[in-house]
């Protein structure tokens, strides 16, 4: 499947390449992600290029949709990744999205959700849509809540002890 860039203002959203390694090693070992996201043991450029195809390029294929790297337009330069996440345990996909510290705080992130969300509605057809995170993390709740989610549940994943707040685009 052909998946095209989504554009806002200020942001171009595309497709993962293993070429994007470098920046994925500096995301998944920044504080924000290894805080609210979780080590994923990734310690070399070479770990986040084996991520990269094993975790999101398959997700195009399989499902027609998967995760973007987020470009600041006006630098080229990655800030950050917003995409929709099928999981097999979950009868819904969901939202999720992660960024660099120097980029939080500034808009990126409400920006390519939303955009991700229209694009999931109006083009992939997909109505509801969820979203996951921790009670700590009141920036991705606010950032949800602006987004229009609402936090229906309690959920835990398959294999996992830590309880994480449910969100949806629809009402339990």
């Amino acid at each position: 499947m052909n998946i095209q860039p989504l554009k806002t203002e200020r942001l171009v959203l595309r497709k993962i390449e293993v070429t994007d390694a470098p920046f994925f090693f500096e995301l998944f070992n920044s504080e924000g992600w290894l805080r609210y996201i979780g080590n994923r043991n990734i310690q070399t450029v070479a770990d986040a290029e084996k991520q990269i195809t094993k975790k999101y390029i398959p997700s195009y294929t399989t499902n027609g949709y998967g995760s973007y790297l987020v470009i600041e337009k006006a630098t080229q330069l990655p800030i950050g990744t917003c995409g929709i996440y099928k999981r097999d345990n979950l009868e819904y996909p969901d939202i999720g999205f992660a960024f660099l510290p120097d980029f939080t705080g500034k808009g990126f992130g409400f920006e390519a959700a939303f955009k991700v969300l229209h694009h999931s509605k109006t083009v992939l057809k997909i109505d509801t849509i969820y979203a996951f995170t921790v009670k700590e993390n009141t920036a991705s709740i606010g950032l949800l809540k602006k987004l229009g989610l609402q936090c229906i549940d309690t959920y835990v994943f398959p294999g996992e002890t830590e309880k994480l707040l449910l969100f949806s685009t629809s009402k339990a």
